[in-house]
């Protein structure tokens, strides 16, 4: 019974000074608090472990122009060499804005300053004109000035660093030779008359293979890569790699004068002694077509790089192209009225260049096939002719011929020669792609 009373018994109540606070407890009394005095948010000063945080100040923008006075010229760098008036004429961009119109005197300065970054630019487009390679040097003689004087040697002395280390000279007794470069102008392949053939890097100077056959070699020409090359020998065909070991001998390909190789097509074009114009297609090893011309010992053979198609030229000054396609020429061309000595089609297949026994050189629209659109004559018949990427025209008399050959020739190298030095020119076949170089070859 006690318990029981106990328990229905409350606890007693506490009084609101002993009761624990809740929130929060000051055992000072209330009376005694004294108030505290805040100071400004500008004149807080903490320390200790409290970090003062400042509030990001706005940073102004740095203005372009100037506010007082006219605007500041650019400072000029000095410089050993002067730019020649006639190149600041042509870089020049005309007369100067008048300021004078302008109404307000914020836009005026900003004209003037505008014309002198104008001018800067225009001083420095002076400058680096020798940079550009839009335009090739030559020789230029003065009046009754003979250019034969001037050799290799020293010439490669006078021109800049770059051209002068791609100045070589070789020592062949083997020849006359025959010359092909890579599309890419990076190898050179030598084929000489008595049978010596070698290929190399020509900017390295790095032999990629040297031997001789021990018969004629008529000509050569590379394939599709620079590990494997054609040789016209005396009876066939053979087809060699880069360290000079055969691998085929194509035995239908029989006593071939000329060579051409057909990058697009992955053929390799021959013409014979016979007459025979021959497609063998370097792939599979089959001999595509075979045609006989009816002209003849075929000894000028070029291809048309626009479209593959082979120009041949015959001992009665016809010029015939050919297709593997048709048994019959495509076209026929009357070029001279002598047997003809050279034949090239500049390499955008647009122009044809043919040299006869009539001692004229003449230039046809091959595309249209009109012309000629150009023919000079010369002392003696060329040998050879070639036309450079950039549209110079060289052939086997020395002379070369600036720039476009479609315009009135000027003779950059003159033609005032020694006699004997033309007698001993027998070929120069080939201009590397992608460098303005040419390679002859004197026996």
């Amino acid at each position: 019974m006690l318990e029981d009373e106990n328990l229905d018994k409350k606890p007693p109540r506490r009084d609101a000074k002993t009761a624990p606070s809740r929130y929060f407890h000051s055992p000072v009394p209330e009376e005694e608090v004294k108030p505290i005095k805040l100071k400004g948010v500008s004149q807080q000063n903490f320390s200790g472990e409290i970090i003062k945080v400042e509030q990001d100040k706005q940073i102004g923008f740095k203005k372009t122009f100037y506010r007082k006075g006219a605007p500041k010229k650019y400072i000029k760098t000095e410089s050993n060499t002067k730019i020649p008036k006639e190149l600041l004429k042509k870089y020049d961009k005309g007369e100067k804005v008048r300021s004078k119109g302008v109404k307000t005197k914020f836009f005026k300065e900003k004209q003037e300053r505008k014309e002198v970054y104008l001018q800067y630019a225009t001083e420095q487009a002076a400058r680096t004109e020798i940079l550009l390679t839009e335009q090739q040097g030559f020789i230029e003689p003065d009046e009754e000035e003979i250019t034969a004087q001037y050799r290799q040697v020293e010439i490669a002395r006078n021109v800049d660093i770059l051209s002068a280390s791609k100045h070589f000279k070789l020592n062949l007794d083997f020849g006359p030779y025959s010359l092909r470069y890579t599309k890419n102008g990076r190898h050179l392949l030598l084929g000489g008359r008595r049978g010596h053939v070698a290929a190399f890097d020509w900017i390295t100077k790095k032999l990629l293979c040297e031997m001789n056959v021990m018969e004629e070699v008529a000509d050569v020409s590379w394939l599709h890569v620079h590990t494997m090359f054609a040789c016209a020998q005396k009876d066939w065909v053979y087809i060699y790699d880069s360290q000079g070991t055969e691998l085929h001998c194509v035995k239908r390909l029989y006593r071939v004068n000329c060579l051409e190789f057909l990058p697009y097509h992955f053929l390799l074009a021959t013409g014979n002694k016979d007459g025979y114009a021959s497609w063998l297609d370097v792939s599979i090893g089959e001999l595509v077509s075979n045609f006989n011309t009816k002209l003849g010992d075929i000894r000028l053979m070029h291809q048309n790089p626009g479209n593959g198609v082979l120009c041949i030229g015959g001992s009665k000054g016809v010029v015939s192209m050919w297709s593997p396609k048709v048994r019959e020429p495509l076209a026929k061309m009357l070029c001279h009225s002598t047997p003809m000595s050279a034949l090239t089609v500049d390499p955008k297949g647009q122009y044809m260049v043919t040299a006869g026994q009539d001692r004229k050189v003449k230039v046809w629209d091959i595309r249209a096939l009109k012309g000629p659109l150009v023919s000079y004559g010369l002392r003696l018949p060329a040998n050879q002719v070639v036309v450079s990427q950039r549209g110079s025209l060289a052939y086997s008399q020395v002379p070369i011929f600036d720039n476009t050959f479609l315009s009135t020739f000027t003779y950059v190298y003159t033609n005032k020669i020694y006699y004997s030095l033309r007698a001993r020119i027998v070929r120069f076949n080939r201009t590397c792609y992608w460098e303005k170089r040419l390679k002859r070859h004197i026996c």
